[in-house]
């Protein structure tokens, strides 16, 4: 969807490069994909209950899911939100996200580099729980 926007590649292409960066840092990945907030949030409280350092890319949830904040709000373990466009340069509706005061940091705007980005910042520690 909108290449001009989140670039050329697929979601196959996503999952591959986050497996990837994961194992270069000897770790293994689970790449995940909905568009039902219900399941997301079901998936956030699973990690959270197994202690699962997240990469979340709340996409259009992130300017109005108070649910999906409050789930990430209770994590127990670290949490990077990722965007592959950047929103701040985008429709002024996507310069707030309601999930960034909950998460250990945000990373966006370099497109599937943003989930590498994150993938290496867990993995060298620098994300805190």
């Amino acid at each position: 969807r909108e290449p001009d926007v989140y670039g050329p590649l697929d979601h196959a292409a996503l999952v591959d490069a986050c497996l990837q960066a994961a194992a270069a840092h000897g770790a293994t990945a689970d790449v995940r994909q909905t568009d039902d907030e219900s399941e997301l949030i079901s998936w956030i409280h699973a990690a959270i209950d197994s202690r699962t350092p997240v990469v979340l890319n709340p996409a259009a949830f992130t300017h109005y899911s108070y649910a999906l904040r409050d789930a990430c709000a209770q994590r127990t373990a670290p949490m990077i939100e990722v965007h592959l466009s950047n929103p701040a340069a985008r429709d002024d509706f996507r310069h707030h996200s309601v999930v960034a005061p909950v998460v250990d940091g945000t990373i966006a705007g370099f497109g599937f580099d943003s989930y590498r980005l994150a993938i290496e910042q867990l993995a060298a520690g620098r994300a805190e729980d």
